[in-house]
């Protein structure tokens, strides 16, 4: 797949890609001119698609970790199973596009030395460094995609004893796609509004018996709605083989390519007098079209194992290597110096240049055995990981101090430009050199884990589980080296109750520990001269809640009652952002959530819920003022709705509402962006057995909203309205 040459940070997309990529879909129809009932096949441990040779649409029973013992019905957590089938519908192109689908979700961005890249907070607590591949950690920072995607699980609650450190508010696995057995095409073209070219195909072909190759391939060209001059291309490529489809013993390897280039866009300057963004044209961009860029690349290789011994024992492994990478340059519109109340825009700027390496094996045994007459569900394992990131920085050269006041010198060298109308096209005067001195920050980590699941009666179940990390990080550079060696233990219990076999009723408590430097020095979670010395964050989860399923399992009703409570919190010892930070913060979380997922009726399909956040700093160290104030990156309240109904058997419209709430973007609750709703349209009408035409609208009243707030400076403001027109094809 070949790409014209940068221009101005930008790689573009041609024509040529697109239209191999159509080429190739066609060509790889001929031979396999598989039913439409072939494309429904799914991995037998990912029951989205068919149960039982049921259609079940947007809802699900299962996620893929075995650590999961129980269906989603029977267990006693809130998890959110985003599938396939409702990422295409919803029109979601990007890993947070489809997270809007759930509640209880905002998204942070990052500035400095916190990397630009997916920053999902779930239920108030930071998830950049708890998103996982496959069940295997994915902490380097970047933007995913979703060609590749079969399903995204959102576990929300403290979910250390699952997935190790980390994951306070929850964690979120995205799992792919694998081969199957039996021979499929499905192919997407997308055009649309601000130049949005998209293809995709998705081929499937048994190769011999037992053994089947399939390939995800993605090219994505387009402009940002109502941002003027943010431009953004990728591609990527998925292959996968599986070997032994049906037999004891199954191998699937796969490898995942995926680059994305675009211009960074830091939104608008805050306002410190209103403590909001400030009030101007939506479409202004500060940056430097000449200067500004971001680069990254991400490739991952993955051996996925599995042998059943009987019907009741089950033997998993999987190892990864992954390779990610993460350049930019972008422009701060800073106001640090009070520039905004004068009219101007100081153009600070942010830089990175960093690659994380994982290496990491995970090996299982799961099962089902009687022991005093009960029956046992049960899964033990044992994780090793090696995570190694070196992190540069650009030196840009300006010409003029950090953080200075604007003047007309500074208007003459292009370094402020003005609030109201700012020019993008200005040139670039100074000099940029990548630094030498690279921060190498390297993790490992050895658990032990286990669950077990207990039919005290047909009634009755206790869950239970433990885990184990021995984790141990350093970071260094040529003038400093610190380093933090820990280990600790996290649980799980959990008593439900089936008033009938189609619902539970449940009552859980559950911890998670995040010891310093938990990103690996690619996330905001830096271990440095602040932190090295501090004992792992302790955080306790307590749940009630209750699970239905109607309409034959169609149909999936889900509410929940919770308290998060964290009692040696990291804050600072003072105002210094370089000061010293002690374990001796309050945070607490209490909240409720309702969801639902599935058919109403026959013809009438929905997803979606509310979340309610009361997120408090109980108390923040030294800064007593800020005690009461709630927390950053947290709405109060968020819904999220979506639904379609089949008008004929082949016409389908859908809408969508979102409703997010006020999230201050610091914990002093001074600079704020406001709530906001969002309203989506979908349709989608089936031309014949093989192609399907689909019309998506996306923020339909081309609503100016912010969708995520930093600490200081700016918040991004969200695209505008994007209207799209796909072909699907099934072969």
């Amino acid at each position: 797949m070949k790409f014209a040459k940068r221009r101005n940070g930008r790689v573009t997309l041609g024509a040529h890609v697109l239209g191999s990529l159509t080429i190739g879909m066609a060509v790889s129809a001929t031979p396999a001119m598989a039913t439409e009932g072939q494309t429904q096949v799914v991995d037998k441990k990912v029951e989205h698609i068919e149960v039982n040779g049921e259609y079940l649409g947007y809802n699900t029973r299962k996620v893929q970790s075995g650590k999961f013992t129980e269906d989603l019905l029977n267990t006693a957590k809130t998890v959110t199973v985003i599938n396939q089938d409702l990422i295409k519908d919803m029109g979601a192109q990007s890993f947070t596009d489809a997270l809007r689908a759930t509640p209880g979700i905002t998204l942070g961005t990052g500035e400095g030395g916190n990397p630009y890249g997916d920053r999902p907070f779930i239920r108030g607590y930071d998830a950049q460094s708890s998103t996982f591949i496959n069940g295997m950690r994915n902490v380097g920072s970047q933007s995913r995609e979703t060609f590749n995607i079969e399903q995204i699980e959102v576990l929300k609650g403290p979910s250390s004893v699952y997935n190790g450190r980390g994951a306070v508010g929850g964690s979120i696995n995205i799992v792919t796609k694998k081969a199957q057995s039996e021979d499929f095409i499905n192919a997407d073209v997308a055009v649309g509004t601000d130049s949005l070219k998209r293809a995709s195909v998705d081929v499937n072909h048994v190769i011999a018996d037992e053994a089947a190759v399939r390939i995800n391939m993605m090219a994505h060209d387009a402009d940002t709605p109502g941002r003027d001059e943010v431009t953004g291309n990728r591609w990527g490529v998925a292959p996968s083989v599986t070997f032994g489809l049906t037999t004891p013993t199954k191998v699937t390897l796969e490898y995942y390519h995926f680059e994305n280039h675009d211009i960074p866009d830091y939104g608008i300057p805050y306002d410190q007098a209103t403590g909001e963004p400030a009030d101007v044209d939506p479409d202004n961009f500060y940056g430097l079209l000449s200067r500004d860029f971001r680069d990254t690349m991400d490739d991952t290789a993955s051996v996925l194992i599995s042998h059943d011994f009987n019907n009741d024992m089950q033997f998993t492994s999987t190892s990864i290597y992954s390779r990610n990478s993460n350049y930019y340059i972008v422009t701060n519109p800073d106001d640090t110096t009070g520039n905004v109340a004068n009219g101007y825009v100081w153009r600070n700027t942010k830089s990175r240049h960093s690659v994380t390496k994982t290496l990491a094996t995970q090996l299982q045994l799961s099962g089902e055995a009687k022991l005093a007459g009960m029956t046992n569900r049960f899964a033990v394992g044992t994780e090793l990981s090696n995570e190694r990131t070196s992190n540069l920085s650009y030196t840009v050269d300006t010409g003029n101090g950090r953080n200075a006041g604007c003047d007309q010198a500074m208007l003459d060298n292009y370094n402020c430009t003005l609030l109201d109308n700012p020019n993008p096209h200005d040139p670039w005067v100074g000099t940029i050199t990548l630094g030498t001195d690279a921060t190498v920050t390297e993790t490992d980590t050895r658990s032990l884990y286990a669950f077990n699941t207990i039919e005290l009666t047909e009634a009755w179940m206790v869950n239970a589980g433990i885990r184990w990390d021995d984790y141990s990080t350093s970071a260094e550079n040529s003038t400093s080296q610190f380093s933090n060696d820990t280990d600790f233990f996290n649980y799980q219990l959990s008593v439900l109750y089936k008033p009938a076999e189609n619902g539970s009723i449940y009552a859980a408590w559950g911890t998670s520990s995040n010891p310093p430097g938990t990103s690996n020095g690619d996330g905001a979670d830096r271990l440095g001269s602040t932190n090295a010395d501090l004992e792992p964050e302790d955080t306790e989860s307590y749940e009630l809640g209750t699970k239905w399923d109607f309409f034959a399992g169609r149909l999936s009703l889900n509410g929940s009652v919770f308290q998060i409570e964290k009692n040696n919190a990291r804050v600072a010892t003072s105002g210094d952002r370089n000061s010293p930070q002690e374990n001796v913060g309050e945070q607490k979380v209490k909240g409720f959530e309702l969801g639902f997922s599935g058919d109403f009726t026959e013809h009438w399909h929905g997803f979606g819920g509310y979340t309610y956040l009361d997120a408090t700093l109980e108390s923040n160290g030294y800064n007593q003022a800020q005690n009461g104030n709630r927390f950053p990156n947290t709405a109060k309240n968020s819904l999220s709705l979506f639904t379609t109904y089949d008008v004929t058997e082949d016409f389908t419209v859908g809408t969508g509402a979102y409703y997010m709430g006020k999230v201050y973007g610091n914990t002093a609750n001074t600079l704020s962006i406001p709530s906001y709703w969002r309203f989506d349209l979908t349709s989608s009408y089936k031309m014949s057995q093989f192609l399907t035409l689909r019309l998506n609208v996306q923020n339909l009243t081309d609503e100016r909203y912010y969708d995520k707030a930093y600490t200081a400076h700016f918040a991004n403001m969200a695209p505008g309205r994007l209207v799209m027109l796909s072909a699907d094809m099934h072969f």
